[in-house]
Formats: C-alpha cells, structure tokens, sequence
C-alpha cells in the first residue's frame, strides 16, 4: 500500500472511530479536538510515520484551505446585525479593542523570548495566535447554565475574529522581504488582497444569495441542493479571488456576510416558513467541521510531532503567556466598565482557544518562506497543542464551576446581573457546527 493510501486509511480509521463513540465522548473532558490531535501525532513521523509534509504537502494544504473557507464563510453567513446590536456590547468590545490588544501584546512578548526575529515577523506572530476557535471549548461555549450573553458573546468572536485578522496577516506579509506579498509592495496587497477580494466577495455572496433567495421564493430548489448551493458559493468566492492574485480567504469572509444578509433579506422558501427555521447552511457547517477536525489531525501528524522533539522553554513559556497573558488581559482592559463581574471577566478571558485558523495561517507563513519560518512554526504549533490540551480538559468542569456562581450571585442580586441581559434568540451557532452539537 502506498503512503499516501496509509494516510487515507489512517485518518478514515480515526474519523469512523470518534463517530462510533462521539455521543459518549461529548459529555468527557475529551474533546474531538484532542482526540483528533492525539491521534495525529500516532500516525506522523514521530512515531508510525504514516504522514509527513514533504511528500503530502500540497493535498494536506488544500484540506486545510478548505476547512478556513467552510468555516470563514459559514460563520459569517450566520452572523446577524442583531448579534451586534442587542446584548452586542460583549463582542463588540472583545474584537474592537481586545482583539487589537491581542495582537500588540502578542508582538511585544515575543521580542525578548524568541531573539532572531525581525519586527514584522514578531507582528506576524502575533496576528496568527490571535484568532480564536469556539469548537476547542464548546462546552465553556454552549452549556446552558452558562449565561446567554456570555456564550453569545463568545460565538460571535471566534466567529468574526478569524476574518478580522487576515488583513493584518497580508499586510504583516507584505513587510517581510523575500514573500509573495512583498513582491508587489503594501501599497498592491492592499489593492489586491483587501479591496479587489472584498468587492468580490460581496459580488459572489449578494448574487448567489439572492438567487438562491429568488429559487427558494419559487419554491424552484430542494432543501438539499440549496444546502450543496452554500458549498459552491463558498467555493466560487474563494477560487475568484485565487485567480486574481488576491485573499481567497478574505473574499469566503465577506461572501459570507452578503450572502447570509441577501438570504434573509431577499426571500423566504416554503419549507423554511412553514418549518419557522432556515437550515441551508447546515450540510456547509457539518463538512467544515469535518475538514476542520481532519486538519487538527494532520496538524498533529505533519506539525506538533517534530515540533514536541524540538522544544526549548522559551517556546513553552511563549505558548503560556499566549493562553494567559496575551488573551487575559486584553480581555480585561476591553471589558472595563462593562459591568460584567470578575469571574465572568476571567472565564471569558481564559476561553479564547486557538484552532484550525492559527494552523492555517501557520502553513501559509511556511508557503511564503517567511525566514523565521522554523521557531514561528515551532511556536505556533506547540501554542495551538496546549490549547487543545488544556481548553479541552477545562471547559466541562469550569463550565459547570461558572453556570454555579451565576445561579447563586443572580439569586443574590435583586436588581439583576449585568450578565443576565437579554440576547437576541437563535443566535450563539458561530464555530460550535452541528457535528458538535452539544448531548442535551
């Protein structure tokens, strides 16, 4: 059998085991994301050498690609106006100044732990740590003793937080000598990357939802295929923007939003009326976390094996003070004012776990032969490792430790927490997917 149908097997093998036992996992502290990445490490070179980058390297960067963009555009498609507005303070707050902070942080602690690299490249850093992936913490994100305004607040963040990063990645890339990006100068990756992804993003999202919206309306499209329909859509966006030289990532972000707007705005299908529900981006959703659970797999084969052989403690203490520091206290100094109480300000600073979009944009850094590639890497990857870890094993009982504080601190208060404000209904899906819906 060839390598690359070991690899195959390998994570087909994986894949059909956690379905086999996922009702019954999703209750543990062992989350898919931990199991997925353990099992990775099982099959890479550090130990069974089923996997490695350099032969797989181009399938293995298209699966991740693909997952970004199903999760990219299947987020921001389900992101309404209302989630920004009503009860919106807690997001607003997190990605307009603790968002930012993040990533200054992140860019001044790396200076005198990891000697070597240039300032754009400690940028660089910074911006690919600072995303944050609901689906590593879904039980700190979806338990209901938890308040609706907290796991709200924490959805729409790692939902809107990857795109918002991207044009801080281009832009950081553009600065480094040597890259693809630099080649044309910031001045043409604003052009291309921002502005020219952007117009096509809002082109493919806008018309394909309003067709789709027109079909549906005439009752013309089945509930299946409109549901294959938001997969092409997805598609369309991110190759146009491929094919100009732009960010296909940044144009499934923002084809996302103009298709979900057009899709509510433009017409309503019998079945959903009649139904009160509108699940068309279910069948998207459900791949994305698929692919996404793939991808932390081979994140573990391909990146974490030979990383954990090439430690060093500033790596470890890096990877620490990212988990804590760099996302804590951005979250604090944001939410000043806010009312929201001391243990609701720590829990939604201790959950902001790092994911599929780190790994990503981790990979790009390597495509684009970024000259501190190695130890950015490195970092990367053992950051992304331990939040795995220790967001996967926390969040059930930490869950439950805050779901408690609230009951007794909102029967001790009258007058009512802050926390207790009233959200909009139906919103919080962001990043949590159906395949990891939580067992009622």
């Amino acid at each position: 059998m060839s390598g690359g149908a070991w690899t195959v097997a390998a994570v087909a093998s994986v894949t059909a085991a956690y379905a086999l036992g996922s009702r019954r996992l999703a209750s543990t502290p062992v989350s898919s994301a931990i199991v997925f990445t353990g099992f990775g490490i099982l099959i890479g070179p550090a130990v069974l050498d089923l996997v490695s980058l350099a032969p797989d390297a181009e399938p293995i960067m298209v699966l991740l690609e693909a997952a970004l963009t199903l999760v990219l555009f299947t987020d921001a498609m389900t992101v309404r106006r209302r989630d920004l507005t009503t009860g919106g303070f807690l997001p607003r707050r997190l990605l307009g100044i603790g968002l930012l902070l993040s990533i200054a942080v992140g860019w001044l602690l790396a200076w005198p732990l990891l000697p070597g690299l240039t300032m754009w490249e400690l940028a660089l850093l910074g911006v690919i740590l600072a995303p944050t992936d609901a689906a590593l913490g879904k039980s700190a994100m979806s338990d209901p003793r938890v308040p609706g305004l907290v796991r709200q607040g924490l959805n729409v963040e790692s939902g809107l937080n990857d795109g918002m990063v991207l044009p801080f990645f281009v832009v950081f890339l553009a600065a480094i000598p040597g890259t693809s990006y630099a080649a044309e100068g910031v001045a043409g990756t604003f052009w291309r990357a921002l502005v020219l992804s952007t117009v096509l993003g809002l082109l493919v999202g806008g018309v394909g939802g309003r067709l789709l919206a027109a079909a549906r309306t005439r009752g013309w499209v089945t509930r299946e295929w409109g549901q294959v329909y938001v997969l092409a859509a997805a598609v369309a966006s991110y190759e146009l923007a491929v094919v100009v030289d732009g960010s296909g990532f940044i144009a499934a972000w923002v084809a996302g939003f103009a298709f979900g707007h057009a899709l509510r705005h433009f017409g309503t299908g019998p079945e959903e009326k009649r139904e009160g529900r509108d699940d068309t981006p279910e069948f998207a959703e459900n791949l994305g976390g698929l692919l996404a659970s793939i991808s932390l797999m081979l994140f573990g084969a391909v990146l974490l094996g030979p990383t954990l052989q090439h430690l060093t403690w500033q790596i470890v203490v890096y990877a620490l003070l990212s988990l804590t520091v760099v996302r804590m206290v951005p979250v604090a100094l944001s939410l000043l004012g806010s009312g929201l109480r001391a243990p609701t300000v720590a829990y939604i600073g201790w959950f902001g776990p790092r994911g599929l979009a780190s790994v990503v944009l981790g990979l790009l850094m390597v495509e684009e032969h970024v000259p501190g590639t190695a130890l950015m890497g490195r970092v990367v990857a053992f950051t992304v490792a331990l939040s795995v870890l220790l967001h996967g094993v926390s969040a059930p009982a930490l869950a439950g430790r805050y779901g408690r504080w609230y009951r007794r601190a909102s029967e001790a208060t009258p007058d009512g927490l802050r926390e207790s404000a009233a959200v909009p209904e139906g919103t919080g899906r962001h990043r949590l997917g159906r395949l990891d819906k939580p067992v009622e």
